[in-house]
């Protein structure tokens, strides 16, 4: 019996559990605590207080908020197809938790370290459309579909410029692997000579995640609550967990593809006393900074404008761009070796 616990497959096993509940119990945290943040940046910009009465500043409100949802009752509309309905929001929150499998936050951090981490980061993102669809399918109400089916379009519409956006990054690199994305920012940050794509990126994640100014699939002023019209209780809470959390990675994407990763600035000798994991969080929380001002600046745009800029602006530009890129590392014989 001790032979089996000693078992080399086994200690690697339980090493692998270890390295994911170390990154999964302080991303849940982060989570929660993103919604506090969210709520005392938009609270400054519009110059009130924000969170500020339960706990010290007003810190324990997620607590407090997630007791709440906890406490209410669940209720499932008697004509909605319950077994979906109750598997929508696992799946959007347990994928935008999953993509944190393969994103290293510093060196040699990272659960998975595989060879195509940049097109499972893809297939992550792109299958969170599927709990939103059953979400609005399930309820069988007209508000819940009708969010569904424009966050479906949506999202399918901006993936493509997304993919562009990563073609050209693999280009300059020449590599799908993470780590080697990071390793070749060494000298210089890619959001420096490819900033127009960092820019295309950052409002695709925007329309990806379902954020202001593009959150018409949630669109209260039209379709009450969208696709989750029907949702409460923790159901509720998982969806909007859920999108906090795809945040999180999409600003960790935009870290990685752009930011140089762990990466001090500059590769400034002197700066890599600090450990890259705060490198990455510094990055990454600077990214959600931007997604809660824009969230606090910008209206809603109509559902036409969103699909303009998808379809004819960005898809042409990042195309464009792609073909510049690939054009400019031939003609200078910039191509990394691998490709």
């Amino acid at each position: 019996m001790l032979d089996i616990f000693l078992n080399d497959n086994f200690i690697s096993f339980i090493l692998i559990l270890l390295k994911i509940i170390a990154l999964v119990v302080p991303l849940l945290v982060i989570v929660a605590f993103l919604t506090y943040a969210e709520r005392k940046v938009i609270a400054s910009v519009q110059l009130r207080k924000g969170p500020n009465v339960v706990g010290p500043f007003g810190l324990l409100q997620p607590l407090a908020d997630g007791l709440k949802l906890f406490s209410k009752e669940t209720i499932f509309p008697t004509v909605s197809n319950k077994i979906v309905f109750l598997l929508a929001p696992m799946i959007a929150f347990s994928l935008s938790i999953a993509a944190w499998a393969v994103i290293p936050l510093a060196d040699g951090w990272v659960i998975s370290n595989i060879n195509v981490g940049i097109l499972y980061l893809f297939a992550i993102s792109s299958l969170s459309v599927y709990g939103i669809i059953m979400a609005g399918w399930a309820s069988n109400s007209k508000y819940a579909f009708m969010g569904a089916l424009r966050s479906a379009a949506q999202m399918v519409s901006y993936e493509v410029s997304i993919g562009l956006v990563i073609v050209t990054v693999l280009v300059c690199v020449g590599s799908l692997n993470l780590s080697d994305i990071v390793y070749a920012q060494k000298s210089v940050w890619y959001v420096f000579p490819l900033f127009p794509m960092f820019v295309v990126f950052f409002i695709s994640a925007l329309a990806e995640t379902n954020r202001a100014p593009f959150d018409l699939p949630e669109d209260e002023s039209s379709l009450v609550g969208g696709y989750f019209t029907e949702y409460s209780s923790m159901l509720f809470a998982m969806f909007f967990l859920g999108e906090y959390a795809a945040m999180i990675m999409m600003s960790g994407m935009a870290t990685i593809l752009f930011l140089g990763g762990w990466l001090p600035p500059f590769n400034i000798t002197i700066l890599n006393d600090i450990p890259g994991f705060i490198w990455f969080a510094g990055k990454t929380s600077l990214m959600l900074f931007t997604f809660l001002w824009v969230r606090a600046t910008f209206p809603r745009f109509r559902y036409d404008q969103l699909m303009r800029i998808g379809w004819k602006v960005f898809l042409p530009f990042s195309l464009l761009w792609v073909v510049l890129t690939s054009g400019f590392l031939i003609i200078f014989d910039l191509l990394p070796a691998s490709i």
